[in-house]
């Protein structure tokens, strides 16, 4: 065996240092009660810290439960809103389909009109005298009640307030008459009927009005008894 195939010696690694002393083995690593000194919590800076960490959750908290509440808010009245629109479009579709034939019907309203001027221009003495004419007045009175049947069937109704108080919602005053014996604002005379279909006026009902005495009290006037 040569110089250089002799082995090393215990302790001595190939490459090292003869000279160098060897370290001693307490300084290879650290002991287990040190690490577990270096590892250990300060129970006084745990204590310190848990106020604080209770305070940020209970932050969190307070902004979660405030996020919920808005968002609940926010649902509560998209839903009141799409109930809303649902409701509005429902009645506006209603209403189409009620009142859908009320432009139709305002152009049959002079044809009834018509009608009534036909029969009220024949006296009831001439119909006696005449058969050809009695029986052109029955057709005509047949054709009238067929076209008011038809407007009854779709909720139109005439409006004719002979000896009705004024109502300004229906009716339309044209002029006033004096010494009529009625009370003031009483339909006196009528021009011309209305028509209402359902509750929609379609034409207002034109007449002359009853006019007060303005020496007279109205009506409505609390009377005093002066006989005691």
């Amino acid at each position: 065996m040569t110089e250089d195939e002799k082995p090393a010696e215990p302790g001595r690694q190939s490459g090292a240092d003869p000279s160098a002393p060897p370290k001693p083995a307490g300084d290879a690593a650290p002991s287990a009660p040190a690490a577990a000194d270096a590892t250990a919590v300060n129970p006084a800076s745990e204590a310190r810290d848990a106020p604080a960490a209770a305070g940020g959750a209970e932050r969190e908290i307070l902004r979660l439960e405030a996020e919920i509440a808005d968002l609940r808010d926010r649902s509560l009245r998209a839903l009141a809103d799409a109930e809303n629109t649902r409701r509005r479009a429902e009645r506006e579709i209603g209403d189409t389909r009620k009142y859908a034939a009320s432009a139709f019907a305002k152009d049959l309203l002079n044809v009834s009109d018509n009608l009534k001027r036909a029969l009220e221009a024949v006296p009831a003495e001439l119909r006696e005298r005449d058969e050809h004419l009695k029986a052109l007045v029955v057709g005509v009175e047949m054709v009238e009640k067929d076209l008011l049947a038809a407007f009854e069937k779709h909720g139109i109704e005439r409006i004719e307030p002979l000896n009705e108080p004024f109502d300004h919602d229906f009716h339309q005053a044209m002029y006033e008459v004096t010494d009529s014996g009625k009370p003031a604002g009483t339909v006196v005379e009528l021009l011309q009927p209305g028509y209402v279909m359902h509750d929609r006026l379609l034409r207002p009902a034109m007449v002359a009005v009853a006019k007060g005495d303005p020496n007279s009290p109205p009506d409505d006037l609390e009377r005093v008894d002066t006989t005691a």
